[in-house]
């Protein structure tokens, strides 16, 4: 694992003890980045069977997977008051790009907001979800 992908993990805004989910894995995703924020956690990232409240949750997300409003309704089923889900999609010109219209359309039906977007790994940006109350807690 690279410097870099550490330094990546930690832009996703991971801590040591921080509980992680892990939605949509393929075998498209990241390795570097997933081995990044286990290794900044401290521990494995949980599925979507979890009872754990997530402080984080990273949603890999391609074009063709269905319907968003639902994942992202999905993803902040187990997440925590304070909590921000990334969403993980593939960059321009990759298989499976999703355009920022589609996100922007479905984050707000999901009940989410988005703050802001990062490169998160070589074929993958990040787009930072939170709730409305943690987005206003934040300011």
């Amino acid at each position: 694992m690279s410097v870099d992908s550490t330094g990546m993990a930690a832009r996703l805004g991971i801590k040591p003890g921080m509980v992680v989910q892990e939605l949509g894995w393929d075998e498209d995703a990241d390795e570097d980045l997933r081995d990044a924020v286990i290794d900044l956690s401290g521990s494995e990232m949980v599925d979507e069977d979890t009872d754990e409240v997530a402080d984080v949750v990273l949603l890999w997300w391609r074009e063709d997977d269905g319907d968003l409003v639902d994942a992202l309704v999905d993803a902040i089923a187990s997440l925590a008051d304070d909590g921000v889900v990334w969403l993980l999609v593939p960059k321009s010109g990759r298989p499976g790009h999703v355009e920022p219209g589609d996100v922007t359309e479905a984050a707000p039906t999901a009940g989410l907001a988005q703050t802001s977007s990062i490169s998160a790994a070589k074929d993958w940006s990040g787009i930072r979800l939170v709730t409305p109350k943690a987005a206003r807690s934040r300011r």
